[in-house]
């Protein structure tokens, strides 16, 4: 068993560094090693595994992720804790050190990672940046198949949230066209440092084995959930008018898709938006 980094040493560490968390940056550090142990357990991270970790911030998580990937790559967009997270590595686990790779980088950013390509993303992910960040890395990194991310309880239950659900959204189709998608379980406040105003939620996403079967691409059909969701009380022929151009074009691609103009984007699966995109002029 691993030194991993508790609440003392957590504090410490900030001091030495000077880091006193942001909450521009979304920073809230987690101080209990049971609850990075129980994500990495919750993730099913493999000893064949190449784990990236978006905002490793001290690296509690990291030396979790250590003890049971092959690689680990975080990405840190903090000057100070990018520079001192190498140490806190080679400190406290030597014998992995080599295994681990820092990209100083914002993830919005990121277009490439160092080493083999990554089969899973493990992240305590900032809250203000939480769903961007992982539909980003999904698109740019399809060889991520597993995925589970730490954010703010409503933010995962937007995430999870199947049709008909009253927080089903725009990150919930999103989401959905590149991962089947689930709660995982709840996470305290008392766990973190600072503690947050909010509870957090642990989702798991598992990429499709097949992508969604269309003819759109998948602008086009973000395009149209974009715009369902835009105005949440128009029914869709209403919502999707300048979409479509007018509302008895959208009635159009609608009735071709076999979708009704009067249903609201709330109860459409991600395979209904696609078919509507299929269908965009339709009435020409």
């Amino acid at each position: 068993m691993h030194d991993l980094l508790g609440p003392a040493e957590i504090r410490e560490l900030a001091a030495a560094l000077g880091v006193r968390p942001t909450k521009q940056r979304g920073q809230n550090f987690v101080i209990d090693a049971n609850t990075v142990r129980r994500i990495v357990r919750t993730a099913g991270v493999r000893p064949d595994d190449v784990v990236v970790e978006v905002g490793p911030g001290l690296g509690s998580l990291t030396l979790a992720l250590l003890e049971a990937a092959d690689r680990v790559v975080a990405v840190e967009i903090d000057d100070v804790l990018a520079s001192a997270l190498p140490a806190t590595i080679a400190a406290r686990m030597p014998q992995r050190a080599e295994r681990f790779a820092l990209v100083h980088s914002d993830a919005m950013q990121v277009t490439e990672l160092p080493g083999p390509a990554p089969t899973a993303l493990v992240a305590n992910l900032p809250y203000n940046v939480a769903v961007p960040v992982l539909l980003t890395m999904l698109e740019r990194f399809p060889s991520i198949e597993r995925t589970l991310v730490m954010v703010q309880a409503e933010v995962a239950d937007r995430l999870a949230a199947r049709p008909g659900n009253k927080v089903y959204g725009v990150p919930s189709v999103k989401a959905c066209w590149y991962a089947d998608v689930k709660r995982a379980g709840s996470i305290g406040r008392n766990v973190f440092w600072p503690a947050p105003n909010v509870d957090s939620g642990l989702v798991s996403l598992v990429r499709r084995s097949e992508p969604i079967k269309t003819s759109a691409s998948k602008a086009e059909v973000f395009a149209v959930v974009d715009a369902a969701f835009a105005q949440r009380r128009k029914t869709l022929r209403a919502a999707l008018a300048g979409w479509a151009g007018s509302a008895p074009a959208a009635e159009a691609a609608l009735v071709a898709a076999g979708v009704s103009p009067q249903a609201r984007g709330e109860s459409l699966t991600v395979e209904e938006f696609a078919r509507i995109a299929e269908n965009k002029g339709a009435a020409a």
